[in-house]
C-alpha cells in the first residue's frame, strides 16, 4: 500500500459508485466516503467487491452511509433493502473488513496492532509513535466483538481475523 498516489477515497467511490451514489459533477461528496486512512484502502476495495457482488445477486438496494475509524478499528453504515439472507450476508462481509482492520495498519496497510495513546489506532511498528500495543489475553490478538440488541434481546458475536494466510499468499 505504500505509494499511493491520488485521491483515493474518489478512486474507491468512483471504483463503486452504485454502493456510494455520489453527485455526478464531485464523487468526494459522496455520503460514506471514508474517514480513514490509505492502509486500509485494500480492505475497503474488498469489501466493496465482495457487497457488490452480493447486492447485485439480490437485486436489493444498498448505499453506504458512513465509513469512519472509531476506537482503532473500521466502522461501516449502510442504508437499504435487502432480503434477510441478503442482509445477513452483507453484515458478515463488514464484519470480515472490522475484524481485518483490527489487524492493519490504517497508514500504510501492513500488518499491525491496537496501539494505546490518547486514542486507539491500529498502527504497525514504523508507525505507532512509540505507542505501545494494548494487550490482550493469548489467543485472542486478532478477536473483534460486536454487541447488538435486536427484539430487546442483546446479542454478541466475535469475529476473528488472522493475517497469516494471506502472508502466505493464500486468498481469503
Amino acid at each position: 500500500m505504500c505509494g499511493v498516489v491520488g485521491n483515493w477515497r474518489v478512486e474507491l467511490i468512483e471504483a463503486h459508485r452504485d454502493l456510494f451514489q455520489p453527485p455526478a459533477d464531485f464523487p468526494g461528496a459522496a455520503q460514506g466516503s471514508p474517514e480513514c486512512d490509505a492502509g486500509w484502502r485494500d480492505l475497503l476495495d474488498r469489501l466493496c467487491v465482495r457487497i457488490a457482488g452480493i447486492v447485485q445477486a439480490d437485486g436489493g438496494a444498498f448505499k453506504f452511509s458512513q465509513i469512519k475509524e472509531k476506537y482503532g478499528t473500521l466502522r461501516v453504515y449502510w442504508d437499504g433493502a435487502l432480503s434477510p439472507d441478503v442482509d445477513a450476508q452483507v453484515e458478515e462481509a463488514i464484519a470480515l473488513a472490522e475484524a481485518r482492520s483490527a489487524v492493519t495498519c490504517e497508514e500504510c496497510g501492513e500488518e499491525g496492532r491496537l496501539r494505546d495513546g490518547a486514542w486507539l489506532t491500529t498502527r504497525c511498528e514504523a508507525h505507532s509513535e512509540g505507542r505501545p500495543p494494548v494487550e490482550h489475553r493469548s489467543g485472542l490478538e486478532n478477536v473483534h466483538v460486536v454487541r447488538h440488541f435486536a427484539d430487546g434481546r442483546r446479542f454478541v458475536t466475535c469475529r476473528r481475523y488472522d493475517r497469516r494466510p494471506r502472508l502466505l499468499g493464500i486468498e481469503e
